[in-house]
């Protein structure tokens, strides 16, 4: 992965950086509520106490109360090194949302890093407010750039309150995520891209993906077995197995490093990734 431009500090990211895993930790603070695409292996749960896997959390809080939990927080786990927003919904369907919550961080603590996810769809008209707030890290969901696959995974996506469906909806989703990618890395970003592999519909596209994403300068690959979710379109869908995940993880990793230590983590997780 390349390190240009990235501080001491910030090479303290535990997901970006696996050396720092076992030594420093994050923080995700939930205050993303909605979602502007409909993924068909995803549902997402505002009060989730036992599952352990992304867009869940124990509720949804406000961008002053997730200062005060960040700041709760350092106080007693002072090896916190990342704050980051990672749902449970998305975390540019409201932004507003979003970029308080980084504005009210950065008012108070300059040295941590900040950190987003998304699923790209409304991300590139917020990139420099991103750069501004020096949020140095993003990771963008990105599970095909075939629109057929797409139409598969992505059942919608809600532009500006108009809903889109089909191959439309995939296509347009795609250019999208490319196109924040793009300016992401032409902003000096650091970009990760987490896609889920599902048996049969994408696995064999994984490596045409991890190509393209090289071509896009994207920093790491994290490439996530499926979480069969009950009530999901793929919820009977049996999860590619440790062994064949390990082999596709080392052949994508020809084209762009991968990262092999991701948790799958809740959207309130916090402490050490060990």
């Amino acid at each position: 992965m390349s390190h240009t431009n990235i501080s001491t500090l910030e090479r303290n990211h535990p997901c970006f950086f696996a050396e720092s895993r076992g030594r420093f930790g994050r923080i995700h603070l939930p205050v993303a509520p909605s979602c502007n695409i409909q993924c068909a292996y995803c549902r997402r749960d505002h009060d989730c106490l036992h599952e352990n896997r992304p867009g869940v959390t124990n509720g949804v809080i406000s961008p002053e109360a997730a200062l005060d939990r960040l700041e709760r927080t350092l106080e007693k786990m002072p090896h916190i090194s990342v704050a980051g927003i990672a749902g449970p919904g998305d975390a540019f369907s409201e932004p507003e949302l979003t970029l308080q919550t980084f504005e009210l961080i950065r008012k108070t603590n300059l040295k941590i890093a900040l950190c987003v996810s998304s699923n790209g769809l409304n991300l590139k008209d917020y990139i420099q407010p991103l750069v501004d707030l020096n949020v140095r890290f993003v990771t963008i969901t990105v599970n095909t750039i075939d629109p057929g696959i797409g139409t598969v995974l992505c059942k919608m996506v809600n532009i500006e309150g108009a809903v889109v469906e089909g191959r439309i909806a995939a296509q347009l989703l795609i250019d999208r995520q490319i196109e924040a990618i793009s300016s992401l890395k032409a902003a000096g970003l650091t970009v990760k891209v987490n896609s889920v592999v599902i048996p049969g519909i994408n696995d064999d596209h994984i490596l045409f993906l991890a190509k393209k994403m090289k071509i896009l300068g994207v920093d790491l690959m994290n490439l996530l077995p499926l979480i069969p979710v009950t009530g999901t379109a793929l919820e009977s869908i049996e999860p590619l197995q440790p062994v064949k995940m390990k082999k596709l993880r080392e052949r994508a990793g020809r084209y762009i490093p991968q990262m092999h230590h991701c948790r799958r983590c809740r959207s309130d997780a916090v402490g050490l990734l060990d």
